[in-house]
């Protein structure tokens, strides 16, 4: 009943399992939507549009994935010796609001993190709880503390990442051993309060070996995967990172993820604007999705964002709905408000007309997932009321899985690609499941419609849960440094 149903005039096949000729096919699209109210057929047609759009945009992307992971195979096996990471200042920013749950393991994993040169600069973005006490206790020479205070504390993580950037310029390589450092050798990477960096992040030097690269992005996967949902995160992150992003990376139009993007100080210097208050930074106040944003504008510079296949970050994920919902939302808020980056997107002149499609693909996402959500909605209520009876056909039912499942599917088996029967029997289930997790994820798209028509930007912080310390040798007895802004 959704695009790629039958209509009342679909031809019946006979015997069950006979391809149709052309001509039958033909007559079957002609009439597809007949006996639907003439309001609905532009709907579902323009949902069979987007699903077609779909899986050829998937299978393309699987197909040049698949190519740059075959090219990057040597590379990705480098030795650190030979990477050329101590050719690079790497700072690493922390935004932390109540992060007292999560703060000490993750700047601990960053201590951990094997690169020659190395400053960790976490923002205590005016919390609360004991995160500022758990912060002064940590020590390691390579830390600083920039605390915000009111009047300037809580404005967003766009507002705490820019004082950082502001802090970065003025003082790290204003002063002290890294002064003069240029910007092009300085990679600057976020790091969520809750996220669980690679010790061996150095191997992100390698696509900044490119002069050109300003932004990498790492795998991100869920460690607390401990249920359906988490799990089904977890898988989601997969799918994105191993498909979407890597397929985009010989365009270099692989786009920044938030917790675990790389970028080259010199593109952000690149980008950054004056707010209202006269305050300069690279990230937008007022974007819920800042990282999607900052990514999307760096293309548009001129600079190349890639995905690393090696490096990954580990966050927590959300094992309620509820909340999963409430971040969901935001997400795809962020998304209905890049739709203003369309023009530029098209007028990129760094980019080819394959790569500018990709991009329009891209960013449409949210119209697209409306359209045929709205055209599943139809589908169920035409039905339960009787208002429209398709004929069916065995080739028409597979037919429509194809499209419809068959792109998530695709992207499963490709994100865990496992050899031998039982592992494709697995990754089959699995695939199923993770469908049935998207469409149950899928009214945020509305929900974040709504509140972007209605003008509601604001958003509830995600809470963290209990995690055990982390594993690792005791500090040593430094005192890390304090700002505050």
């Amino acid at each position: 009943m959704t695009a790629g149903l039958a209509g009342d005039t679909a031809v019946a096949l006979h015997p069950a399992f006979t391809v149709p000729s052309i001509g039958e096919i033909l007559y079957f699209l002609i009439h597809l939507y007949d006996g639907l109210p003439i309001w609905a057929i532009p709907i579902f047609w323009a949902a069979l549009v987007c699903i077609l759009g779909s899986f050829v945009s998937l299978i393309v992307l699987i197909i040049r994935a698949a190519l740059i992971r075959r090219e990057l195979r040597d590379v990705d096996r480098q030795p650190r010796e030979k990477s050329g990471e101590d050719d690079f200042l790497w700072v690493f920013m922390v935004p932390a609001l109540n992060e007292e749950i999560t703060i000490t393991d993750s700047v601990s994993r960053l201590l951990e993190v094997e690169v020659t040169h190395k400053r960790i600069l976490v923002i205590n973005d005016g919390s609360s709880d004991k995160t500022g006490e758990i912060l002064a206790g940590l020590a390691a020479p390579e830390l600083t503390v920039l605390t915000r205070v009111p009047p300037n504390a809580r404005q967003g993580k766009s507002e705490a990442l820019n004082d950082a950037w502001r802090y970065l310029h003025a003082r790290i390589l204003g002063s002290g051993v890294y002064a003069g450092w240029d910007p092009a050798r300085v990679i600057v990477t976020i790091v969520d309060a809750d996220g669980r960096l690679d010790p061996e992040a150095w191997r992100v030097a390698a696509p900044f070996a490119d002069p050109l690269v300003g932004g990498v992005q790492s795998q991100v996967r869920i460690y607390n995967r401990h249920g359906f949902i988490t799990w089904a995160q977890d898988l989601e992150f997969g799918v994105f990172g191993s498909v979407f992003q890597l397929g985009r990376v010989a365009w270099g139009t692989a786009n920044m993820g938030g917790n675990g993007q790389f970028n080259r100080l010199a593109a952000l210097d690149s980008v950054a604007e004056e707010d209202t208050a006269g305050n300069r930074g690279p990230w937008l106040a007022g974007r819920l999705t800042e990282d999607q944003d900052i990514g999307l504008r760096l293309i548009h510079a001129g600079w190349r964002g890639a995905q690393s296949t090696v490096v990954t970050i580990n966050q927590q994920g959300l094992h309620s709905l509820r909340a999963l919902y409430r971040q969901r939302t935001r997400w795809s808020q962020g998304a209905w408000q890049v739709l203003d980056r369309i023009w530029p997107s098209m007028r990129n002149p760094h980019l080819g007309f394959v790569a500018k499609v990709d991009q329009l693909w891209y960013l449409l996402t949210p119209i697209v997932q409306a359209i045929v959500g709205l055209s599943v909605v139809l589908s169920v209520i035409f039905l339960a009321f009787g208002l429209y009876r398709p004929h069916w056909s065995i080739f028409i039912i597979v037919l429509f899985y194809v499209f419809s499942a068959g792109p998530g599917i695709a992207g499963v088996f490709f994100a865990r690609r496992r050899p031998g029967l039982v592992p494709f029997l697995m990754n089959l289930l699995l695939a199923h499941l993770y469908l049935f997790y998207s469409w149950l994820i899928y009214p945020v798209v509305y929900r974040a419609l709504l509140r972007q028509l209605i003008g509601r930007n604001s958003w509830a912080k995600t809470k963290r849960e209990a995690i055990a310390p982390a594993p690792g040798p005791a500090p040593s007895p430094l005192t890390p440094g304090t700002e505050t802004a």
